[in-house]
């Protein structure tokens, strides 16, 4: 669509929202059904005169998406083609065969394929042998090269009991394999993990709050002290929030009956409510450590920042994403719905989480700095101080793990995840989770089979070079500085057989992590990063500073 129709349609789209900021009724509705009708005149004319064809729904899913663009992040139209999806995300529910499928580009071909990312353990997927890796050429004979994973994904769902055909290319074999796979009535769990980390520390994941969440984690916590869990660590990173009232329920686990859990105020009265703990809590006494990043958010907030509020535990990790806002879906016609942002939330200090700014945010979603004189003070249950406007910070901060260049090109280019096939073709059998160690010889056939492969990079440095290089020349001082220059490169010039002894530590984590999950599937993945994840380790060693944690906490 042309920047000036992108124009109309924004100008249409700030008209109609301006319309709501009438405060007489009568005028407003004029003004709505005005700019109603020249939005529809102005299509119809586009529709009968424009020099090309145009879509008519494209045309207006433009608009509709041009006019939510004024308004928040969340507020989103969903056309009837996408309500599937949307009833997964908030049931966790769905007709299929239990994989999650992406695409990924072949480093050899530039092309992009259709790849089982990770089969869910003991749904039809894993069941019938489908392994990570596994590139997928047909569906029902459907060939479907060039086609991305949203329409990869419509093509494996459908009706629970119906067979669906598949024919895999697998890494080490020559020929395609076909699989003739039932569907099934497919349950996403809210909790993928949960299992002891230490004799004494217990560890629950808890990666979405759909329906259920507040039973999934409830269960795994009385499972957890049955083991002997005398400390728990609820891992929230990552978790994108879900069902306001399971962040409800998972609060509730921890916190007593009747405490305020969270409140939420709107322009329309009914949504201002205040919603509190209804049932007994599970145990209000264990040690407790919830872990937090950058994209854990919404209902993930709700719980983390209930648990700060109330000093009943300890947030380690990363400042959270910075989503304090309500989400309600309301039905259209054509079977389509609109969800829109009705409230924001406020958590029992009385703060509002969310980012000031949610429309400036660092490359890896996280909040970034606000000056404290935009953030107002609160007090927690114990009389700590916490701020609002940006996300719920942590108690301990860890910093994110910053991987070398080499590191992250050689898992942006998927070598790291190839290599971790070609191993497990290689080794039918591999040692538990907790005790598999890449060995030095292991780590060089790695290295050998890397050679000839294009997984060259450039360093932060060396752009840095390049570009006082650039600003030299315009401004006529180059050749001053050229040996000087030429000297700093020489010194700084990245060796890629080097670096990959140089960062071999790192590196042999990550090929760990995903060669354990092509025999242990996600929990092995899990369990294979507890030596080396510094969230983790953090938690692990709060628990054995009990003086420390009572004094974080102010107790």
């Amino acid at each position: 669509m042309s920047i000036r129709k992108k124009a109309i349609f924004a100008g249409v789209g700030s008209l109609l929202v301006l319309t709501f900021a009438f405060t007489n009724p009568d005028e407003k509705y004029f003004e709505i059904a005005k700019n109603l009708e020249i939005f529809a005149s102005l299509f119809k004319e586009i529709n009968m005169f424009y020099v090309d064809e145009v879509s008519p729904q494209e045309l207006i899913q433009q608009g509709i998406e041009s006019m939510l663009n004024n308004l928040d992040p969340y507020t989103n139209y969903i056309p009837e083609e996408q309500i599937e999806d949307y009833r997964v995300m908030t049931t966790g529910q769905y007709g299929g065969i239990g994989a999650n499928v992406g695409t990924r580009t072949d480093p050899v071909t530039k092309k992009e394929k259709a790849v089982i990312m990770m089969p869910m353990e003991g749904f039809p997927a894993h069941k019938a042998g489908l392994l990570i890796g596994d590139e997928i050429i047909k569906i029902d004979d459907i060939n479907i090269e060039n086609k991305d994973s949203e329409e990869v994904s419509q093509l494996l769902k459908g009706q629970a009991g119906t067979t669906i055909k598949l024919a895999i290319r697998r890494v080490g074999v020559d020929k395609p394999l076909e699989f003739a796979i039932k569907r099934e009535k497919i349950t996403i769990s809210n909790v993928p993990y949960y299992g002891m980390v230490t004799p004494e520390v217990g560890m629950i994941q808890l990666s979405d709050f759909t329906q259920n969440a507040g039973k999934e984690v409830r269960d795994a916590l009385n499972k957890l002290k049955e083991q002997g869990a005398k400390n728990i660590i609820l891992d929230l990173r990552g978790n994108p929030g879900g069902l306001l009232s399971e962040a409800v329920n998972v609060s509730n686990i921890f916190v007593p009956k009747g405490k305020d859990v969270v409140s939420t105020k709107g322009k329309v009265k009914e949504w201002n409510k205040t919603y509190v703990a209804l049932n007994n809590p599970d145990d209000t006494e264990i040690p407790l450590i919830v872990l937090t990043s950058s994209t854990s958010a919404s209902a993930a907030e709700i719980v983390s920042g209930v648990i700060q509020d109330y000093d009943r535990g300890v947030i380690v990790g990363q400042n959270s994403f910075g989503k304090g806002l309500v989400q309600a879906t309301r039905s259209l016609s054509h079977n389509s719905k609109l969800k829109v942002t009705v409230a924001k939330y406020y958590i029992p200090s009385g703060r509002c989480i969310q980012a000031i700014d949610y429309s400036h945010r660092n490359p890896d979603g996280s909040v970034g700095k606000i000056p404290d004189s935009l953030r107002r003070e609160f007090k927690t249950a114990g009389g700590r101080t916490v701020y609002d406007g940006g996300g719920v910070k942590p108690d301990v901060e860890v910093e994110k793990p910053n991987y070398a260049p080499i590191t992250r090109s050689l898992l942006n280019k998927g070598f790291i995840f190839d290599y971790a096939s070609f191993y497990r073709q290689k080794n039918p059998t591999l040692p538990s989770p907790r005790n598999f160690k890449l060995t030095d010889a292991a780590y060089g056939d790695f290295v050998k089979w890397l050679a000839g492969k294009d997984y060259d990079y450039t360093t932060q440095v060396e752009k840095t070079i390049d570009e006082l290089a650039k600003t030299a020349k315009a401004e006529k001082y180059y050749e001053d500085i050229k040996p000087q220059l030429d000297n700093l490169r020489s010194k700084v010039s990245h060796n890629k057989e080097q670096d990959l002894i140089k960062f071999k530590s790192e590196i042999a984590e990550l090929l760990e992590r995903e060669i354990v999950s092509r025999y242990y599937l996600e929990k092995g993945s899990m369990e294979a990063s507890f030596d080396d994840d510094p969230d983790i380790q953090a938690a692990l060693a709060l628990f054995k500073d009990p003086a420390r944690f009572r004094k974080i906490l102010g107790k």
